[in-house]
C-alpha cells in the first residue's frame, strides 16, 4: 500500500524555520520531519511514497537527490578503469519515492486528485508532511 504525503503548505506559522525550506524539511533530532514520517511508515512495512509537492518542492527533491551525497556519508572511491564509489552507511532506507508537482496554491483535495495516476486505484494512506 502506498503512502501519500502532502508536502505543499507554505508554513506560515513556522516563518522563522520555513523562509528557505518547506515545513516537511524542518529538522527534529537532526533529520527532517518528512524523514521521520517516512521512517515510521516503513517500520510497519509501507515503503512506497508519493510526495505531493508545492511550496519549495524543489528543496524536497534536492534533499532526496543528495541523500547519499559525499557531503553526508563516509565513502570509498576507486579510481581508474573500474571507477566505483561505495557509500558506508548504517541506515539503508529501502524506499520508493514518487515526487509529484501538485502546485503551489492547490488545496488538499486537489493535491490528492492530481496524484491519482500514481495510486492505480489502490487503497492508500494519506498524511500531512509536517507532523
Amino acid at each position: 500500500m502506498k503512502v501519500v504525503i502532502l508536502c505543499g503548505g507554505r508554513g506560515t506559522r513556522m516563518n522563522e524555520m520555513t523562509d528557505d525550506l518547506p515545513k516537511p524539511l524542518a529538522h527534529i533530532g537532526g533529520k527532517p520531519i518528512l524523514w521521520h514520517i517516512m521512517k515510521l511508515y516503513s517500520h510497519y512495512g509501507f515503503k512506497e511514497f508519493v510526495l505531493c509537492l508545492g511550496y519549495r518542492g524543489e528543496k524536497i527533491k534536492e534533499y532526496f537527490m543528495d541523500y547519499h551525497s559525499w557531503r553526508n556519508t563516509d565513502f570509498t572511491v576507486k579510481l581508474g578503469k573500474e571507477h566505483d564509489i561505495k557509500h558506508h552507511r548504517d541506515e539503508q532506507e529501502d524506499w520508493t519515492i514518487t515526487f509529484a508537482n501538485t502546485g503551489v496554491s492547490t488545496n488538499t483535495g486537489g493535491r490528492v486528485k492530481k496524484i491519482e495516476k500514481y495510486i492505480n486505484d489502490d487503497e492508500f494512506f494519506c498524511t500531512y508532511g509536517d507532523g
